[in-house]
């Protein structure tokens, strides 16, 4: 745990100090919904960032677009196959093409002051490790780097002087109220979650959800697989895990609590009883700009926070019957070792195959339940380790996929 305090009061300093000149800046993942998000805040303060690099998946068109628009050193595409196509979109320009998982890797290890971690699941771990070992502030909005490495992934950022801000707007509320200088006098931290769109369905009507209805979030723009997550509720077992790791508060005094609204985005609650929060309106904007200025604030065009239209706040305990999800990851969680990896990874398998219509929304925790069962969960000692599991509970989970279908 406590691995944004490392060297904290001293990096706040140095990152103080090159506020004066433009940031340099790579966005890995940038056409994803944080990504195209961070394009969109340096796009409205050019003056401020200078674009190292972007990366994508496979949508070129968007890439090309972003890098015309943001006129970075270098576009990566991680789809190899995509290269011709992302080559001839930027024709006629001074940007450096490249295609493929490494050069993903090594777009991460240009000389960028900032790093924007935005891949979504275990395939951003690398790229983000490549910006912790030069010991770059690094944006993290991958979670799963958390997730699936733990301790090896904190190891790292400690040993390399890297600076972590998480973008979540979960964990960007905690850091932007927690006193790491009395990080004793914390009692509890409270993550919110906003319930997802089947919030008040029974088990029965969860039964006959479709990807449409799972991926319409009702308050949060987000992608598919996150928006999935939302609605069976892993996201903020993910979530748990990754606060583990960033805040120096024991398992077992990290909370959960549902709030529809979306507007008090987490909590922390302190010994002599006051609860200090952080609230504004559900747009990521919001918590991506303040990783992008830190330790500054920077202009961001979220709608502003009205209280008096809202005018109720609710809350409720999360049911874990009908959202199993925050069981089996906090099971995970308190199991320890490579469950984690073993919970992220089939949950990818999952989520996956509900939204190409191979399984039913409910199927999804309990596949990843019962992956953990048969998962070999053993210690993580480096990062073959984490490989070496990750590749076992995907395999794991795609025949129990395979079995249900047959």
């Amino acid at each position: 745990m406590d691995v944004i305090r490392t060297k904290f009061a001293a990096r706040a300093a140095v990152a103080a100090d090159a506020a004066a000149r433009p940031r340099s800046v790579t966005i890995l993942g940038s056409t994803g919904s944080v990504g195209r998000n961070t394009v969109d805040l340096i796009g409205r303060n050019r003056q401020a960032f200078v674009v190292e690099a972007l990366t994508a998946n496979r949508n070129v068109a968007l890439l090309a677009e972003q890098a015309r628009h943001l006129k970075p050193r270098m576009a990566v595409v991680a789809d190899a196959r995509e290269y011709k196509a992302l080559q001839e979109a930027l024709a006629g320009t001074d940007i450096a093409v490249a295609a493929g998982a490494q050069a993903v890797i090594d777009a991460a290890t240009r000389p960028a002051d900032w790093v924007m971690a935005a891949i979504v699941g275990a395939a951003g771990l690398q790229p983000t490790l490549s910006a912790v070992r030069r010991g770059a502030t690094v944006g993290l909005a991958n979670k799963e780097c958390l997730v699936s490495a733990g301790d090896v992934f904190v190891k790292e950022v400690k040993a390399h002087g890297a600076t972590l801000l998480p973008v979540d707007s979960e964990h960007s509320a905690i850091f932007q109220v927690f006193d790491f200088e009395n990080a004793d006098r914390v009692h509890r931290i409270i993550l919110t979650a906003s319930g997802g769109p089947f919030r008040e369905f029974t088990r029965q009507q969860m039964k006959t959800v479709t990807p449409e209805q799972a991926v319409a979030h009702p308050n949060w723009n987000m992608g598919a697989k996150i928006s999935v997550d939302s609605a069976t509720m892993m996201n903020k077992g993910l979530e748990l895990i990754e606060a583990y790791h960033l805040f120096p508060v024991p398992e077992a005094r990290i909370e959960i609590l549902v709030h529809p609204q979306s507007v008090v985005h987490s909590l922390v609650d302190y010994v002599d009883g006051s609860m200090l929060a952080q609230l504004g309106t559900p747009d990521m904007r919001t918590p991506i700009a303040y990783a992008l200025a830190w330790p500054k604030r920077m202009p961001a065009p979220a709608p502003r926070l009205a209280l008096d239209e809202i005018g109720a706040l609710t809350f409720e305990a999360p049911d874990t019957e009908r959202f199993p999800a925050l069981r089996v990851a906090r099971a995970a969680l308190q199991k320890g070792g490579a469950a984690p990896t073993v919970l992220n990874a089939a949950n990818e398998v999952a989520v996956r195959h509900f939204l190409e219509r191979r399984i039913g929304f409910l199927d999804i925790a309990r596949i990843v339940e019962e992956t953990l069962d048969a998962a070999v969960c053993g210690r993580l000692a480096n990062l073959d380790d984490v490989a070496d599991a990750d590749k076992e509970a995907r395999q794991i989970a795609e025949a129990l996929v395979t079995k249900q279908k047959n």
